[in-house]
């Protein structure tokens, strides 16, 4: 079991060693607990070249479940706040996937340059539009970051729904990698077609725009999911 206490010494071994014992234990908690049923792989050829794929957020799983699918062909890169590093638990996750830590709800320059840089160098990008996860299954309302990296990069967007991951690794318990906080559970992960942002008429008002772009992103993913896990996006197959 990784308590926060065997965390701390674990961090003190080298970082090769370090990402190579939490990795094993992660593959370790993912085979035993989860059953994985997933869907809409083949969407993500449907675009060639670097691709920004965003996701509901429910699980300090949700991470490690995208990585786990997406490393050996699309290698992704994913955005995490940097508060996350403050919990030594969290921040072990942090160093098994590839990310850019961004300062939340801040404009973080230095971040988006780096998002920017990468795409645009053809690499791949996770991202939880949310911001946060939703301390619950029902989607909150997204933040606009994804709105600039994706005109800024021109970079296709790819949604995908996670469900069950709550359930796996349940956020009221603290988000841990231990056996009493791992949970069996199935797994659904739906990916959708790739999606585009909206284009602005001469006469749209700015502010409106703005909205019905956010929306449309976000409902790519809420259209992927049950109907109980929309939460502010519960209408939006229309």
């Amino acid at each position: 079991m990784l308590s926060p206490i065997v965390v701390k010494i674990m961090k003190m071994l080298p970082e090769s060693l370090l990402v190579k014992f939490t990795k094993i234990a992660v593959n370790r908690y993912l085979k035993k607990y989860g059953s994985f049923d997933v869907q809409g792989l083949e969407n993500i050829e449907k675009v060639k070249g670097a691709k920004i794929f965003i996701s509901n957020h429910l699980s300090n799983a949700d991470g490690l479940v995208i990585d786990m699918l997406l490393r050996k062909k699309y290698d992704p890169t994913f955005i995490a706040g940097a508060k996350l590093s403050d919990d030594p638990v969290t921040n072990l996750g942090t160093r098994l996937v590839k990310n850019i830590q961004i300062k939340p709800n801040t404009a973080d320059k230095d971040a988006i340059t780096n998002m920017v840089k990468l795409i645009k160098s053809g690499q791949n990008m996770v991202m939880f539009p949310e911001g946060t996860r939703s301390r619950g299954k029902s989607m909150i309302e997204a933040k606009k970051g994804i709105l600039l990296i994706s005109r800024l990069t021109k970079a296709p967007i790819v949604p995908i729904a996670l469900w069950g991951t709550e359930k796996l690794l349940p956020i009221n318990e603290g988000g841990t990698m231990a056996d009493e906080t791992w949970k069996h559970a199935d797994v659904h992960v739906r990916i959708g077609e790739p999606i585009t942002l909206p284009v602005r008429s001469a006469d749209e008002d700015k502010k409106e725009f703005e909205k019905k772009s956010m929306d449309y992103v976000m409902k790519s993913i809420a259209n992927l999911l049950p109907e109980e896990y929309r939460g502010v996006y519960t209408n939006s197959k229309e």
